[in-house]
């Protein structure tokens, strides 16, 4: 049942997209934030959909903390979830994506009209200059950005590397940051196909000012929360006990 519920939300995805794909093609001459609000009915009937069908539900903790001007959201990363589910949780917002996103077929193209801070990964020092820069056009904008600092999905129960870009942007801005801690990994594991019925619990710390403070000391005050989060969400032990779940749910 697990399987065919999988292959089932990626079929309707697959025969949705191309439909919702000309809407969004449609909304290119509209503003930044009017085309944002179109392209946003995608991930938001995703997330309805893993809702309905996946029975992958969510509850938020900390929605106060979310500031009302535009800031710098520095996520953990551990599915492609929390990619269409942010929609729904946060006001308008711009990823910082590699290019290469750019390029596939209906995706990337809705990603283009929705204001990325798209970087070569390549270039580090170039990347850097660009997402400063169009970091602050967006905040401008209306927008606030969306950085996941480990820069790729990490399992549950692991630590990446917590990259400074992020940070560097708030700072040279003068914009706050917002931490973000989830478990969505537990539900809709990387790399795989399967996804398991479960709440996912999202957790938005205080917002973190970054007056005064150097980019490395923001980024460390942001793992530190997001990390002692995580302890908490996933304790040492979650992923045994979530193993034999999926094998009692598969069989």
């Amino acid at each position: 049942m697990i399987a065919l519920r999988s292959a089932l939300f990626l079929a309707i995805l697959v025969v949705f997209t191309p439909f919702y794909w000309a809407i969004v093609m449609l909304s290119g001459p509209l503003s930044r934030l009017a085309r944002y609000r179109v392209i946003a009915g995608w991930p938001r009937f995703a997330t309805w959909l893993s809702r309905s069908l996946l029975g992958i539900h969510y509850e938020v903790h900390g929605r106060d903390n979310i500031p009302r001007e535009p800031c710098v959201i520095l996520s953990k990363h551990q599915s492609a979830w929390e990619t269409i589910a942010y929609t729904s949780i946060f006001p308008p917002h711009v990823y910082v994506i590699k290019r290469e996103l750019l390029w596939i077929p209906f995706l990337g193209w809705g990603l283009g009209l929705m204001s990325p801070i798209a970087i070569d990964r390549a270039d580090p020092k170039r990347a850097m200059h660009r997402m400063t820069e169009l970091g602050g056009k967006r905040f401008k904008q209306g927008f606030s950005i969306m950085v996941y600092p480990e820069g790729t999905r990490v399992a549950v129960g692991r630590r990446g590397t917590y990259k400074l870009g992020g940070a560097v942007v708030a700072v040279n801005n003068r914009a706050r940051v917002l931490p973000v801690a989830h478990n969505a990994g537990l539900v809709w594991p990387r790399k795989s196909f399967l996804k398991y019925p479960g709440k996912v619990t999202v957790v938005i710390g205080p917002p973190i000012e970054t007056a005064g403070l150097t980019p490395g000391q923001v980024m460390r005050r942001v793992e530190d929360w997001i990390e002692g989060e995580m302890a908490l969400l996933a304790p040492p032990g979650t992923m045994s006990k979530v193993d034999a779940t999926r094998a009692a749910l598969s069989s």
